[in-house]
C-alpha cells in the first residue's frame, strides 16, 4: 500500500510539473520578426521555418519590420514581452556589426537577447572581373600591395557581410582597399559585370552563375572548408591568407528574460523542422550549411562574432555612412 501511495504521489508530481511547463508556453500566436523587406534571405528562411512549426501548438507568423539597417526590428524584439511570442531572425549584421558601427544605445546586442536556434551559415565568394590580372588570392594580394589604394571592392552598404569580408581581407593581407557602397548587392554585381568594379565578396547563389558563365572569375570561398555550391574553388585561407574566415549566419533570438524552458522548446521545434526533408532541401537551396546547435552553443557563437567584428571595426576605423 505504501508503495502504491508513493507511486501515486510521484505520478501526481510529474503531472503537475508537466502542467506547469505547458502553462508557461505561449498561448497565443508566435511572431517571427524580420528586419528586411519580403523576398530577401532573412525573410525566406523565416517563412520556410514558420510554415512547418506546427509542433508548438500555436500559429507562427512572419512579420516584416524593415528600416534603420534592421535596428527597428531588433529594438522591437529586445523590448517585447519575454514569453516566447516574439522572435527575431538575426544575423551577425544585426548583433555584431551595425549596433557597433552606428553606436546603437536603444538595446544591447549581448545583454538584451536570448539565443534560441542557429539555423545555418553560408560563405561568400571572392570574385574579380576577368580584366583583373589575378587568377588566385596570392596574385590579387600582390596587385593590392603593388598598387596601394587602387583596389576597390563593392558591397551592398557599410556593415553588410560583403563589406566586412572585404575589410577583414584588407586588414589580414596588409593591403589598402576602398569599399564602394551600393544600395544592395545586385547593383554592385551589375557594375562588376560591366567592368566598373574590379572585385567583391558576393553571395554564393548570386555570384556562381556568373562564374560558371565566365563573366566573372571566382578566386575562393570565405568559409573554413570548400563547399559543393562552388566546385573547384579553394578557401581564402588555403589560397593565400591563413586564418581568414567569414560567413553569413541566420538564427532565431528572443528577449533576454525568456524562460529557458520556452527557449529549449522552440529550439527543439526548429531542429525538428529543419530535419524534415522538404524543409532541409529548401534551406540548402538558400546556400546554407545547417546547424544543430543548442541555445548555449549559439550564444557562444554570438559572443565570438561580436568580439571578432568589434575588433575589426575599431582597428579599421569603420564608421557609419
Amino acid at each position: 500500500m505504501k508503495c502504491l501511495r508513493a507511486l501515486s504521489g510521484l505520478l501526481l508530481t510529474l503531472a503537475a510539473c508537466a502542467a506547469i511547463a505547458q502553462s508557461s508556453f505561449p498561448s497565443k500566436p508566435i511572431r517571427i520578426i524580420v528586419g528586411t523587406p519580403p523576398g530577401g534571405a532573412n525573410d525566406t528562411v523565416a517563412r520556410i521555418l514558420a510554415s512547418r512549426m506546427d509542433g508548438l501548438g500555436q500559429t507562427v507568423i512572419v512579420e516584416n519590420r524593415p528600416g534603420a539597417a534592421q535596428m527597428i526590428a531588433a529594438e522591437m524584439v529586445a523590448k517585447a514581452p519575454a514569453d516566447g511570442t516574439m522572435l527575431l531572425i538575426a544575423s551577425q549584421t544585426i548583433l555584431a556589426v551595425v549596433p557597433i558601427i552606428n553606436k546603437v544605445t536603444s538595446f544591447d546586442p549581448l545583454k538584451d537577447f536570448a539565443a534560441v536556434a542557429l539555423v545555418g551559415s553560408t560563405p561568400l565568394v571572392l570574385v574579380v572581373n576577368p580584366a583583373v590580372p589575378a587568377n588566385s588570392v596570392k596574385e590579387l594580394i600582390a596587385i593590392g600591395k603593388a598598387r596601394p589604394g587602387e583596389l576597390n571592392f563593392g558591397s551592398g552598404g557599410v556593415g553588410t557581410t560583403p563589406h566586412m569580408a572585404g575589410e577583414l581581407f584588407a586588414m589580414m593581407s596588409g593591403i589598402k582597399m576602398t569599399n564602394i557602397s551600393y544600395k544592395g548587392e545586385q547593383p554592385a554585381l551589375t557594375d562588376m559585370l560591366g567592368g566598373q568594379l574590379p572585385m567583391m565578396f558576393s553571395n554564393v547563389a548570386a555570384a556562381m552563375q556568373h562564374v560558371k558563365s565566365g563573366k566573372l572569375r571566382g578566386l575562393a570561398v570565405t568559409s573554413a572548408a570548400r563547399i559543393d555550391a562552388a566546385p573547384g574553388l579553394p578557401t581564402v585561407a588555403e589560397a593565400g591568407l591563413p586564418g581568414y574566415e567569414t560567413e553569413t549566419w541566420l538564427g532565431l533570438i528572443a528577449p533576454s528574460a525568456t524562460p529557458r524552458d520556452i527557449v529549449a522548446r522552440i529550439n527543439a521545434e526548429v531542429l525538428r523542422v529543419m530535419a524534415l526533408p522538404d524543409v532541409r532541401d529548401k534551406l540548402l537551396a538558400q546556400g546554407l550549411t545547417l546547424s544543430r546547435s543548442t541555445p548555449d552553443q549559439f550564444a557562444a557563437h554570438i559572443r565570438s562574432e561580436h568580439a571578432k567584428w568589434s575588433k575589426l571595426i575599431k582597428e579599421a576605423g569603420i564608421k557609419a555612412e
